[in-house]
C-alpha cells in the first residue's frame, strides 16, 4: 500500500467508498456518528488508500453502523466487545490488510475494555477509533464507563456516581503508540489526527466525542443537536492551550488532542 498525501478528498471519491443503497441512514437526527463517518472517509480518500487493502471490524452498538453497512469494503460486524478480538486475529492472519477498528464507548471500553488495553500493551498494528458518545445510545441509554459524574441515564436515573474513564490516558499508559482525542465540532483536526492514526505503525487510538441527543442529551436538557456540539466547542480544550491554564480553569474541561504520538 503506497498512500498518495492528499491536501483534500474529492466528493466524488468519497461517495465512492460509500454504499449506494444504504441510505436513509440508520442513525437519529443530530447523531454525530455521520459526522465521524465522513471525517474517516475523508481521511481515506485524502491518503489516495485503496479500501479493498483495508478491513474494517466492528462490534455492536450506534458506532459500530459507521462501516457495516456504509462502507463499500470488507467489514466485519462481530459480536459485543469483541471487535478488537477479532482485529487482532484478522490482522496475524494477513499482515498486510490494514485493520480498522470502529467502536462505541459501551462496545470497546466496557465490553470490550480488556481487549482495549491489551491490544494497547502488545502495541498491535492496529487503528482503533472510539466514537465516544457517553451512553449506550442503541440499547437503552445506559450509563457506560465513560459517562461524566452527574449525568442522567436510564441506569442512573439521579446522575452518574461513579467517576468516568479518560480513555485516551488509559490507553497511553497502557502502551498505545498514537492516542488521540477530538470532537466532531473539531473536524479539522479530526481529520488530520485520523490520517495520522491510518499510517502510524503500531496500535493507534483515536477518541472521538460524539454527540448523542436521543439517548444523552434529552435526559440532560440538551434535545437539540446544535447545543451539544455549542456544549463541545465550549468544554473542549487543546493541551497545547491547557498548558497556559490553572488546575482549576482545566477542571471542567476536556483536553483535545494528540496525547501520544
Amino acid at each position: 500500500m503506497k498512500p498518495s498525501i492528499k491536501t483534500q478528498g474529492s466528493t466524488e471519491s468519497i461517495l465512492s467508498y460509500i454504499r449506494p443503497e444504504v441510505f436513509p441512514t440508520p442513525f437519529c437526527p443530530g447523531c454525530g456518528h455521520g459526522i465521524l463517518l465522513g471525517a474517516i472517509l475523508r481521511a481515506i480518500a485524502d491518503l489516495g488508500w485503496d479500501m479493498d487493502e483495508m478491513l474494517f471490524v466492528s462490534g455492536i452498538g450506534c458506532a459500530a453502523w459507521i462501516p457495516s453497512p456504509h462502507f463499500a469494503a470488507d467489514t466485519l460486524h462481530v459480536t459485543h466487545g469483541r471487535a478488537i478480538a477479532f482485529a487482532t486475529g484478522a490482522k496475524l492472519f494477513n499482515p498486510a490488510l490494514k485493520v480498522v477498528v470502529i467502536g462505541g464507548d459501551g462496545d470497546l471500553a466496557s465490553i470490550g475494555g480488556n481487549h482495549l488495553i491489551h491490544a494497547a500493551r502488545r502495541n498491535l498494528d492496529l487503528t482503533a477509533i472510539c466514537a465516544n458518545n457517553y451512553i449506550y445510545g442503541m440499547t437503552g441509554g445506559q450509563v457506560t464507563p465513560t459517562t461524566p459524574l452527574g449525568v442522567r441515564t436510564a441506569t442512573t436515573p439521579q446522575g452518574n456516581s461513579e467517576p468516568p474513564f479518560d480513555l485516551c490516558r488509559l490507553v497511553a499508559a497502557a502502551g498505545a503508540t498514537y492516542v488521540a482525542r477530538y470532537s466532531t465540532y473539531h473536524i479539522r483536526p479530526l481529520i488530520r489526527s485520523l490520517k495520522k492514526a491510518l499510517t502510524h505503525k503500531g496500535f493507534a487510538f483515536v477518541e472521538v466525542l460524539s454527540p448523542c441527543p436521543t439517548q444523552y442529551g434529552r435526559r440532560n436538557k440538551l434535545p437539540q443537536p446544535g447545543e451539544m456540539l455549542q456544549l463541545m466547542k465550549e468544554e473542549c480544550v487543546s493541551l497545547q492551550r491547557a498548558e497556559g491554564m490553572s488546575e482549576e480553569e482545566i477542571e471542567e474541561k476536556i483536553l483535545i488532542g494528540e496525547f501520544v504520538s
